[in-house]
């Protein structure tokens, strides 16, 4: 071992792995059968050069999914990387206030930023928001009852499910409607001096259609404030601006959702709004501040470098700028025709006063032809299926009897000596 360690090719392997994970594998080299020098070193170096190789690569994103959580979720803009670059290379000012030369707070960082583009009184990150709506359950409703519809009771990915973080933070679950229809009077008749706040959910990766009826943000921000408890909105994908003209319909902002009476609106940093992994919390300030002076924001606070992408992705998005990274994605791709959610399927047939004098009788032909058709094979398949049918018994024909009368016998030829009668039998 001490003679291959000393060789020159093993000084690289030594400065660039240690020395023990050397020694580890090229006595696993030598175990394997290999006996020369050169050998045992290539074959240390392949090992070693395997088992140190970075974890996280570089992949082409080819599922047709933008954010997708296996893959990273939203692309970090420039100005983000170089933040990041310029943070993680030496010291910074995360808690730390130039101006005055004391002590300052992290939040800060997002907090100024956070009011002009969400338009909330206050604002406060996390690691994600997971964490955004365990930290608000935490500080609002520990020991109390926390109203929730039952179809919101959502799973998000591999772990993260609505019941199971409510129970974690040591809140009671309370279901109130039914999965497809949950209306303003099945949450009033649930309030009860217990219930601590409102829940909903945004279902950001699933919808029923059908029966179905939700109550109005409008109706649940007035019963909150007649209750006076907070509203809590978790809004998950962190909208910024109207995706419309990028073809993704129905996905309601952060600023929209706080601007219909949400007491705290909780998202993600890293799906639309094209920032790092993190959780953002936004809303009202005397419910914010409940939140910051909770043991549970110092857990789930975020590091420097996470402060330092989350900033230049909300500065980015400051004034409805359309410049994220998620957005300049959807833009590049090709534009196609979306339908609207209130009306999933086209009519059938046309609207009447779009059909014209001539395509009125080719229609009706056309659905007369493809009605018969279709009857047509329908019965065919089942006549198939049954087999033949037995009818009524028929009688077996009796073929005719008819007198059919013999041929004449030929008339014998005479030949000259034969006798013209024969002669007569005895008797």
């Amino acid at each position: 071992m001490d003679s291959l360690l000393s060789d020159a090719a093993a000084g690289e392997l030594l400065a660039a792995f240690g020395r023990e994970a050397v020694k580890e594998e090229l006595r696993r080299a030598i175990a394997d059968g290999s006996t020369e020098s050169s050998e045992i070193l290539s074959r240390g170096r392949q090992s070693l050069s395997t088992r140190f190789a970075p974890s996280l690569r570089r992949v082409i994103n080819g599922t047709g999914v933008l954010l997708h959580t296996n893959l990273g979720r939203a692309p970090l803009s420039d100005a983000a990387r170089r933040e990041i670059e310029v943070v993680a290379a030496g010291y910074s000012s995360l808690e730390y206030d130039a101006p005055s030369g004391e002590r300052g707070r992290r939040q800060d960082h997002v907090r100024d930023l956070a009011r002009d583009v969400f338009g909330c009184e206050d604002a406060l990150a996390v690691n994600n928001n997971a964490s955004a709506v365990f930290l608000a359950l935490s500080a609002l409703a520990r020991g109390r009852r926390v109203l929730i519809s039952r179809g919101e009771l959502v799973a998000i990915g591999g772990s993260f499910q609505v019941p199971a973080i409510l129970e974690a933070s040591g809140a009671r679950l309370a279901e109130v409607g039914t999965t497809n229809r949950t209306t303003i009077d099945d949450y009033r008749r649930g309030l009860t001096p217990d219930v601590a706040l409102l829940l909903t959910v945004h279902p950001s990766n699933y919808e029923i259609r059908g029966f179905t009826a939700t109550a109005p943000p409008a109706e649940i921000a007035a019963l909150a404030r007649e209750a006076k408890i907070p509203w809590l909105h978790d809004q998950g994908t962190g909208s910024v601006v109207d995706l419309a003209e990028f073809g993704v319909g129905g996905e309601p902002t952060v600023a929209g959702c706080l601007a219909e009476g949400a007491t705290l609106v909780t998202f993600s940093g890293d799906k639309l709004l094209g920032g790092p992994q993190a959780g953002i919390v936004a809303g009202a300030a005397e419910a914010m501040s409940r939140l910051a002076e909770h043991p549970v924001a110092r857990v789930v606070r975020p590091d420097k470098l996470t402060f330092a992408a989350l900033h230049a992705s909300t500065r980015r998005s400051r004034g409805g700028s359309k410049t994220i990274a998620s957005c300049s994605i959807c833009g590049r791709s090709r534009p196609r025709k979306t339908r609207s959610w209130s009306r999933p399927w086209p009519r059938f047939p046309p609207k009447r006063e779009k059909m014209t004098s001539m395509r009125r009788p080719l229609f009706s032909i056309a659905l007369a032809t493809t009605l018969g058709l279709t009857l047509g094979a329908a019965a065919a398949c089942n006549r198939k299926a049954a087999g033949p049918t037995p009818g009524p018994a028929k009688a077996t024909p009796v073929p005719s009897l008819q007198y059919t009368p013999m041929p004449a016998p030929p008339t014998p030829t005479l030949r000259p000596g034969m006798p013209t009668r024969l002669p007569s039998l005895p008797g």
